[in-house]
């Protein structure tokens, strides 16, 4: 099969001929139709996880068909339309049996602990725990963006977040998680507030559902400004980019008990950043980290896309060919443009 290989971290990946992947017992092999680019591919490449063993082929946003399925799976057959979560459960630790499989005690990652999904074809294990059916009528690009940044940030708000009608939250970052967020948030009767440091995302993240925004490359103090729109603060608020700044920003501009939740990576020299305890203290605060989301609460997400709440369709940006992807992934250093890029021809 034809994919994206780096051999060394930091360094150019090519597209190369490379062996197809078989089904473990208990896997299945997907033929890719659609796969996202997602800054957290970035890193891998950076060598920002030490998951990963070169050469290595990223991606870990996929959708596409089942072409081939082990001895043990009985749930999926070839022909199945179907995407995965980017943490993969084993479905049978102390966190799976709790219903916990984004957090699995030995979960493995598509692009990550394995070959991903810049490829033609990319296996999966546990597929009768961890695949997710796609509707008739959902595109595989937009099943695609699905996979890491809009999960991630349905679990973040309605999960963990635990957002309410009326309540004010604030998304620090308007890439594809922060859009993500803000749409769903919103669906959720909340006031969303947008953060970010472009006035063309901030005026793209009004038009999907935020009340208020604020440039933060001309605002002098963005915690300030949010608790002013607010009046005292925010009751829920989001990291979504993963920087010291947003993160304390996120946690400095809440009211009295609100919850920040980080979902933004935070890795190398950001690993460590630093937080206003004396606030956490004094307001008791919530800190909450998000880690994508299990394959059995997609259906509450797919309900509301089928029913009109959600249009993720509408987060999609560039559709490029995987020939395309080795500059793509390379330039993702940089900040997101708007909406998430996914690779749609192989």
């Amino acid at each position: 099969m034809k994919a994206v290989v780096f051999e060394k971290f930091g360094e150019a990946p090519t597209i190369q001929t490379v062996p197809d992947p078989k089904p473990a017992a208990d896997g299945v092999v997907i033929k890719v139709e659609a796969t996202g680019l997602c800054r957290s591919d970035w890193h891998g490449w950076m060598g920002h996880d030490d998951g990963i063993t070169l050469p290595h082929v990223p991606g870990h946003e996929l959708a596409g068909v089942v072409v081939a399925a082990g001895k043990q799976v009985s749930r999926w057959k070839a022909g199945d339309r179907v995407t995965v979560p980017f943490a993969v459960g084993c479905g049978r630790c102390f966190e799976c049996s709790s219903g916990n499989h984004q957090v699995c005690e030995h979960q493995t990652q598509p692009g990550f602990t394995g070959w991903g999904s810049f490829a033609e074809y990319v296996g999966i294990e546990h597929a009768d725990t961890n695949l997710v059916r796609l509707p008739d009528e959902m595109e595989y690009a937009t099943a695609a963006s699905l996979g890491c940044r809009f999960v991630t940030s349905f679990r973040a708000i309605v999960d963990q977040g635990r957002v309410k009608p009326g309540e004010w939250v604030a998304v620090h970052g308007c890439g594809g998680v922060g859009l993500s967020a803000i749409m769903i948030a919103s669906s959720m009767g909340a006031n969303v507030i947008a953060i970010d440091l472009t006035d063309e995302k901030l005026e793209f993240a009004r038009k999907i559902g935020a009340v208020a925004t604020i440039n933060a490359s001309t605002t002098p103090n963005v915690v300030k400004a949010v608790k002013q729109i607010t009046n005292g603060g925010a009751h829920m608020s989001m990291d979504a980019l993963g920087h010291p700044t947003t993160s304390f920003n996120s946690i400095a501009n809440l009211r009295r008990r609100g919850r920040h939740v980080q979902v933004g990576l935070m890795l190398g020299e950001h690993a460590r950043p630093q937080v206003p305890m004396d606030k956490i203290i004094a307001f008791e605060l919530e800190i909450l980290g998000s880690h994508g989301m299990q394959a059995y609460r997609y259906q509450a997400m797919m309900d509301m896309i089928r029913n009109g709440k959600l249009k993720p369709e509408l987060l999609v940006g560039k559709k490029i060919s995987l020939d395309e992807a080795p500059a793509a992934l390379m330039a993702m250093g940089g900040f997101e443009g708007i909406g998430i890029g996914v690779v749609t021809k192989f």
